[in-house]
């Protein structure tokens, strides 16, 4: 059984952050926020057909591709930064922490896209609406988990924070699987929520200091069907202060 999450409006983001800890955007909403048009999301999504396998999963599994890249954000100045490692302490990762992990970079034409700066612009003002104004250290992750060995994990440390103080997770696109179910639990407390993002670019926001998160395994829906099954993300998350691993 689907779960349809509960879509907060845009303008009501700073509110559901602080009462809850987190928000769920719509497709729509995700359009408002950035001041974008969904042909300009859809064009961007079109770059995740070129994702290299991930090369440090360390449960043996081959089942996700991705591709990272750096960037400050000021104002409304975005910053691209040189290529670095990803790195996110054990307390945050037990299951990948304290690797310097070197994904292959974003490729230009995922960057160039009209609608690239303006979300990561948007993500830049909520956080300074939950921390107060300042520059954000954004590391950007394009994700995609397949299915092709019968199970795929998007998040194969289980339930876990970032490190960091905003998380954003776009779905892309899901196509052909069941599961990948979003949950969401109070990181000092025992309310959680759960649910699942079927539109693409729907969007759910975490405030990282207060709120645990995961998504379910996925499995394709039609066994052996031919036709690939696999779930697209893009996972953005803000800092302040500086990069994890400096």
């Amino acid at each position: 059984m689907i779960l349809t999450p509960a879509y907060t409006y845009p303008d009501q983001l700073p509110t559901a952050l602080r009462q809850q800890g987190y928000a769920v955007l719509s497709a729509q909403g995700t359009c408002e926020l950035a001041a974008c048009h969904a042909s300009e999301l859809a064009a961007l999504g079109q770059t995740w057909a070129d994702l290299p396998p991930d090369a440090y999963l360390k449960d043996g599994g081959r089942y996700r591709r991705r591709r990272h890249a750096c960037f400050v954000v000021d104002g409304d100045a975005v910053q691209p930064m040189p290529h670095r490692a990803h790195w996110q302490p054990l307390e945050y990762n037990a299951l990948h922490g304290g690797m310097q992990r070197w994904f292959e970079p974003m490729l230009p034409q995922a960057l160039a896209s009209p609608a690239w700066n303006a979300l990561l612009l948007a993500l830049a003002k909520q956080s300074s609406a939950l921390r107060g104004e300042q520059p954000w250290y954004v590391e950007a992750h394009q994700f995609r988990i397949d299915t092709e060995g019968g199970i795929g994990r998007p998040t194969p440390e289980g339930a876990h924070r970032d490190g960091v103080d905003l998380v954003a997770v776009f779905l892309v696109n899901r196509q052909g699987i069941k599961g990948g179910e979003t949950r969401v639990f109070e990181a000092s407390g025992t309310r959680g929520e759960r649910f699942t993002l079927t539109q693409p670019w729907s969007l759910v926001l975490l405030d990282d200091a207060r709120v645990i998160h995961e998504s379910t395994p996925i499995q394709p829906v039609v066994a052996d069907g031919g036709e690939a099954a696999y779930r697209d993300t893009l996972v953005v998350t803000c800092r302040a202060g500086g990069f994890q691993g400096g």
